[in-house]
């Protein structure tokens, strides 16, 4: 009787074995499955690695363009040491090749091209990340959290991270004199203003502060000047700077500049260009309200 029990058992054990298939997913190639849980895994965008360390994995290759303090500091706490894959942009296939990864994670903008060379090395999910929207990015990490084999975990920390937005927009919307915000990153080749449809755009939404652009899904970088600016005039202007000079050192010397709302009011202010604009993500999100609060409050 016992053996015929076991023997019950052992099958009811094989056949739901049998018909147990690990999930799919929608990414922009398609459906997209594996064989089993992924335990090697690259990244070629930072904002992969924020949903990975989101539910408690950790990359063993990342695309960090050679430079480790382009991750957040929130972010590095939380990685176990890993293999730089050079630039994002042209990530070392040699590197990749050398890991022997189970899952590849890729931008689609950045590398639709190099899809089938990746997918030679191993399966490489496409995911938006650059040019992707505040919810495009909560969408790409709801789609990792599935394919890592980690889809409770992450519904709780999306859980977690709407409950984070939620408390800080109450925060804001008690602050009834804040204006309009903009976000804009500025180089020695120009400024381009992060429009509702980017990403930054998307988080400021998100947490009830308006912007001065209008959400009419244009590109969501808007080259700027000096003119354009002077038009959009917000009410906080919060610049994202790469280099020592910057075309706003030069507009600085215009008697023009002195008209923008954000600089009669000293509410110009500089922000980390790699919490707003770079990473993208959860922690990345959640780091913005942070920020915000601080910049904003009395």
């Amino acid at each position: 009787m016992l053996f015929r029990h076991v023997s019950i058992y052992v099958i009811s054990l094989l056949l739901s074995l049998s018909s147990w298939a690990y999930p799919s997913i929608q990414d922009e190639n398609g459906t997209f499955t594996l064989p089993s849980e992924p335990k090697r895994i690259v990244v070629l965008e930072l904002s992969f690695v924020d949903a990975l360390v989101a539910v408690g994995l950790s990359p063993i290759g990342i695309a960090d363009d050679n430079d480790p303090n382009n991750l957040l500091p929130e972010v590095k706490a939380k990685l176990k040491p890993w293999t730089s894959l050079g630039m994002r942009s042209q990530p070392s296939m040699e590197r990749i090749a050398e890991l022997q990864p189970d899952l590849i994670i890729a931008d689609f903008q950045r590398h639709a091209a190099a899809y089938d060379n990746l997918s030679r090395i191993a399966p490489t999910l496409l995911l938006k990340s650059r040019g992707e929207s505040y919810l495009d990015s909560l969408a790409s990490a709801e789609k990792i959290g599935i394919i890592v084999n980690k889809n409770a975990e992450m519904q709780a920390r999306l859980s977690e991270h709407k409950a984070i937005m939620a408390s800080y927009r109450k925060v804001f919307e008690k602050m009834t004199s804040v204006g309009s915000v903009q976000f804009a990153i500025v180089s020695a080749r120009g400024m381009w203003l992060h429009g509702p449809d980017s990403y930054a755009g998307g988080v400021l939404n998100a947490l009830g502060l308006a912007s001065p652009i209008p959400d009419d899904g244009n590109m969501p970088y808007l080259a700027n000047s000096l003119e354009l600016l002077l038009k959009v005039n917000p009410d906080w202007l919060l610049i994202g700077s790469y280099g020592n000079h910057t075309v706003l050192d030069d507009w600085r010397t215009n008697p023009l500049f002195q008209l923008l709302t954000a600089e009669k009011k000293n509410q110009l202010i500089k922000v980390s260009p790699e919490l707003w604009s770079l990473n993208r993500g959860i922690l990345a999100a959640e780091g913005i309200a942070k920020d915000l609060n601080r910049v904003l409050s009395p």
